[in-house]
């Protein structure tokens, strides 16, 4: 089955580029489009897109309250992807920490932006984890976050659990997780689960999110 996708852009040359790299690859759909975040609730229910890939700056509702919206009302919602103009905005670390699976430059090459897709929608790999880590060293709070230390506390993860966690921060895929511990790949998938159930998050991007915003792993 291929990988559907819905375009959130208020910028239609934006979202007939996107669509025309996307369309090109047999194993993408590009399902639907929308000019603003506010449209976002009931397209998705209505085509039930793996990704959505969303502009951050919109004129009504942008990028980071349309990502809030979808998770909080919708039932499985898709993975987030994040379309940006500037890598260092703080609007896209906002977006990440609520929710966002990941982020795309516009100016990315196109084969740039048919990785990402596929990153995201496969969800075993974290994308961008370079830039994850700048953006949680300038915006993030210095020293970890209140709320977030005592979430990790309480996550009381094991030494194996924790280790995945790190090497997860740096950006390694399950395959090169299960090869770094010399273990197999559906243990590391089972830590994985673990890590994101004890942790609350629905994927590992937001798992390594509150692994910086907590200070367990320094993003410096």
């Amino acid at each position: 089955m291929p990988v559907t996708v819905l375009l959130v852009d208020d910028e239609p040359l934006v979202r007939a580029g996107l669509r025309a790299v996307l369309e090109a690859q047999p194993d993408i759909e590009v399902v639907g489009e929308a000019a603003d975040g506010a449209a976002v609730i009931p397209l998705v229910r209505q085509l039930r897109p793996d990704v959505v890939a969303m502009d951050v700056r919109m004129p009504l509702m942008d990028g980071i309250e349309a990502t809030r919206a979808v998770l909080r009302t919708v039932d499985r919602p898709p993975k987030i992807l994040v379309v940006t103009t500037f890598e260092n905005d703080e609007y896209v670390y906002e977006a990440l920490r609520a929710g966002a699976d990941g982020f795309l430059l516009k100016r990315a090459r196109p084969a740039e932006i048919v990785h990402a897709v596929r990153l995201v929608a496969e969800g075993e790999s974290l994308l961008f984890p370079a830039s994850v880590r700048q953006l949680a060293a300038e915006y993030g709070e210095s020293g970890g976050n209140m709320a977030a230390r005592a979430a990790m506390e309480r996550a009381r993860l094991t030494e194996r659990e924790a280790e995945v966690l790190r090497l997860m921060a740096r950006g390694l895929s399950n395959a090169e997780i299960a090869a770094r511990l010399v273990v197999g790949t559906e243990t590391v998938k089972s830590h994985v689960s673990a890590v994101l159930s004890k942790l609350g998050a629905r994927d590992r991007t937001q798992a390594v999110i509150a692994a910086y915003e907590s200070g367990f792993v320094a993003p410096s």
